[in-house]
């Protein structure tokens, strides 16, 4: 699910799940590479992934302090609890969701 500054809040800060939050953009390599990743995590209902293009949402971007991509950004109860940025495996994603 593709999110923006207007979406944020009612997706990742009020939703009840945990949600990853992955800032990412078109042309980066390493951010094509995990996104099959995350497709799966969604896909098997692990937790929600939200998807925010760094190039269209710098707000969000910057608020997040989001220097390098793909840096992926854990929330729970609305809260950000973990962090991780560059290339990671299912399995390092899914430890930093526990």
């Amino acid at each position: 699910m593709v999110v923006t500054k207007d979406t944020f809040e009612n997706e990742v800060i009020n939703s009840n799940e945990t949600v990853i939050v992955d800032f990412y953009a078109d042309w980066c390599g390493p951010c094509k590479m995990i996104a099959p990743i995350l497709e799966e995590i969604s896909d098997e209902d692990i937790c929600k992934v939200c998807k925010i293009n760094v190039d269209n949402e710098l707000e969000l971007a910057m608020k997040y302090g989001i220097s390098s991509i793909p840096a992926l950004l854990v929330f729970k109860e609305g809260k950000l609890v973990n962090r991780a940025v560059g290339y990671r495996t299912k399995e390092q994603i899914l430890e930093i969701i526990k």
